[in-house]
């Protein structure tokens, strides 16, 4: 293929822009030999790749697990003893959780195996082996076929991939596209179902300094939590039995007593959710200028109403504490998101970018031939998408945060069983013991006065925000009948519904005959989730697909292009909730003008941010103690202080919460948990400036553990390394 001598140099100086420097990339495991390792060492990396990655040995792969549905977690002793976040094991400490057992509020210490806490549900999830299977998975796909007949051939090859090794496997196997559908690697995997709490700080330990410090630098955040994974006699996993025992690893992390320098090597190793590097422009314009401005404002009013009850009553505020930290945890992020994109002036180095690969794919006839039109049909695409986008928005931060309106929603199915012609009596009995338990959880955590407040709210920003082809009727009655008072149709909907109150739910449920599936069709709640659903089914989700899979198609080839028109860069995949590794230094940074931070924080920051009348910045009075006399033990750092975190340059996002960081030597050095607020965008665009994650110091974990809980049988488990 031949290129002009002019559109070379252009495309040599786009190159030289983009290419990366030590700290991004999210990288496949099996891929670090022949991609990573020389550059790792020469950054101060004393093992292999081998050791990180291994199908043939024990490697640090094996102590790995993805932690329920959305983290990371580590194995740290040879006793199945396993280490998160606190915000990971926060749902499970929360179900835990009373008025008269606060383990939220107070902490909770298993001082032996007997007390260790059951968990149902909850996973751990092992990944054995990646297999590049591409060439399998596109077995008869031809480049004459439409993208339908493409995507159906593909879908066919995996399943029958999948079908083929489970049948002959006694380990769990899905296969998952890279590089956005030009490569797919299958991953092996094994399921751990019993998973048992061990241990948790106090809140005021483990999110000191709550919804302010959140994303934020300086951190002074204890944010561990510990499980045990407990297997079958046989070794294999199992559900939960009181014959079960502790699972001993292939592989745990030793502990390292050093602590960390500025300039020293990390790596993170972990599953981050989702990145999105290799977008363009007008994807970015639609995430962080139209869809984050509104999902802010809608996650904002909600947070504003939890605080208000949940200061006054703390049984509101253990109800309210899970969805809390979910709704502002993105919340936040997604502000810095919008802000790091802007300042970055990201969206128009993408659409420089874009002008040179037109040029680029006007340089020869294969070019032409095979990406003519792709940004022009970007643009065109992603123009019909905006609408759809922002009522998709509205559909799951306004509609799905009501949630009398989404509660509601889950009595659909009974309603579909009963109103046929000779129902099915004894699927209608399997659905009820469903709803049942739904019933249980949900009023567990439910308090009508937020809702109330919530609902108002969010019917008027949907009212104000959405165009009338994505409103439902009963907007109509609240104008005419209602003079347009969102709080009085607010009232009708709690005064005459069924779906707050338990007690009639129940005895709905205990007398149901398929006839009272009115009742339910005429409650003022199901009627408004009823309307809002066939909305989103009718008029948003199926056109919202449809353009986001032509959208995907064209994606798929951009990303191709790029490769293409870039050949000597190396291309990192986005992040797809596999196993992944990035690395970087320990570095401070500088986010703004006159501001220059250090890479470490320490106890003594912890008391200098103390506020007794704040919540989040109560400090408990046992480590106030072990403070005062400098009680630290084998945990203070060489300059004699408790360190709590340190930052580094490691290339983190969602899911890499409760990654392993782990220094030259290969031991565990600190736990991953945010990232700085200014480097947000990492998710969009790299930023070597200011896009830190910040990870808990893992001597601060042993600290609590030991001095503060006085669970020092567990550190006993664990091989630290002086």
């Amino acid at each position: 293929m031949k290129i002009r001598n002019s559109i070379l140099i252009v495309c040599l100086i786009v190159l030289s822009k983009s290419i990366l420097i030590a700290g991004e990339g999210m990288w496949i495991p099996m891929l670090l030999q022949s991609l990573n390792e020389k550059e790792m060492q020469d950054m101060g990396m004393k093992f292999t790749a081998d050791d990180i990655y291994s199908i043939n040995h024990s490697s640090m792969k094996d102590a790995i697990l993805l932690f329920g549905r959305g983290c990371t977690s580590e194995i740290i002793s040879d006793e199945g003893l396993l280490l998160t976040n606190h915000h990971c094991g926060f749902g499970a400490i929360q179900k835990h959780s009373s008025v008269e057992h606060d383990y939220l509020t107070d902490g909770f210490w298993a001082m032996s195996r007997e007390e260790e806490l059951v968990n149902p549900g909850l996973t751990a999830t092992l990944m054995l082996e990646m297999r590049d299977i591409s060439k399998e998975v596109n077995n008869g796909v031809r480049a004459d076929m439409t993208e339908n007949e493409r995507n159906a051939m593909i879908s066919d090859n995996i399943k029958t991939l999948v079908e083929g090794f489970e049948k002959q496997s006694e380990y769990k196997a899905k296969i998952v596209p890279f590089y956005k559908g030009n490569q797919y690697y299958m991953i092996i995997t094994e399921t751990f179902k019993d998973i048992r709490l061990v241990g948790a700080p106090p809140s005021n330990i483990g999110k000191f300094g709550g919804d302010t410090d959140n994303w934020m630098w300086p951190r002074h955040t204890g944010d561990f939590s510990l499980f045990r994974i407990y297997v079958g006699k046989d070794g294999k996993p199992a559900e939960y039995s009181e014959d079960n025992i502790p699972y001993t690893p292939k592989y745990h992390f030793p502990i390292s007593l050093q602590g960390t320098d500025l300039g020293d090597f990390t790596m993170v190793f972990g599953y981050p959710a989702r990145t999105n590097e290799y977008l363009p422009s007008y994807a970015l314009e639609l995430i962080t200028e139209i869809g984050n401005p509104q999902k802010i404002k809608l996650r904002e009013t909600r947070l504003d109403i939890f605080r208000k009850y949940s200061e006054k009553d703390p049984e509101v505020r253990i109800q309210y504490a899970t969805k809390h930290a979910r709704v502002a945890n993105y919340w936040k992020k997604m502000i810095g998101e919008s802000s790091g994109v802007k300042r970055m002036h990201a969206i128009e180095d993408k659409r420089e970018y874009e002008k040179q690969f037109v040029q680029w794919v006007n340089s020869s006839d294969y070019t032409k031939n095979e990406y003519s039109g792709m940004i022009s049909g970007f643009e065109n695409y992603y123009s019909q998408l905006k609408p759809l986008s922002l009522a998709r928005d509205y559909f799951s931060e306004a509609v799905m945060g009501m949630e009398i309106v989404s509660f509601s929603f889950q009595y659909k199915n009974l309603v579909n069983l009963s109103r046929v012609k000779n129902p099915d009596k004894e699927k209608i009995a399997n659905e009820i013991e469903k709803l049942k338990k739904r019933n249980t959880t949900f009023f567990k955590d439910y308090y009508k006065p937020i809702d109330k407040e919530v609902v108002a709210q969010m019917l008027k920003y949907y009212d104000q925000n959405i165009e009338g082809d994505f409103k439902p009727e009963f907007f109509a009655v609240i104008h005419k009948k209602y003079k347009s008072d969102y709080s009085a149709y607010t009232d009708m909907i709690f005064k005459k519904s069924i779906f707050d109150d338990e007690a009639a739910l129940n005895n709905l449920l205990n007398n149901y005959k398929p006839k009272d599936y009115k009742v339910i069709l005429k409650d003022p709640a199901f009627h408004v989730s009823d309307e809002f659903y066939d909305i989103y089914m009718s008029k948003i989700k199926t056109p919202y697909f449809n353009i986001s899979k032509n959208i995907d198609s064209l994606q798929r080839k951009f990303m191709k292009a790029q490769m293409e028109m870039n050949p000597g860069k190396r291309f990192y995949p986005d992040a797809n909730f596999t196993l992944r590794v990035s690395y970087g230094k320990v570095d401070g940074y500088k986010p703004r003008d006159a501001v220059n931070f250090r890479h470490f924080t320490t106890l003594e920051g912890i008391m200098d941010k103390e506020n007794p009348d704040i919540y989040d910045y109560v400090v408990e009075d046992r480590l106030k103690e072990l403070y005062m006399q400098k009680d630290y033990g084998k945990y203070a750092d060489k300059d004699g202080s408790l360190h709590i975190s340190f930052i580094a340059s490691n290339h983190t996002t969602g899911g890499n919460s409760g990654s392993p960081v782990i220094d030259a030597n290969g031991n565990l050095i600190g736990v991953n948990f945010d990232r700085a607020w200014e480097g947000t965008m990492s998710d969009l665009a790299y930023d070597p400036d200011v896009c830190r994650n910040i990870s808990l110091d893992i001597r601060y974990f042993l600290f609590v553990v030991d001095k503060f809980a006085g669970a020092g049988y567990l550190v006993d488990e664990m091989d630290l390394v002086q």
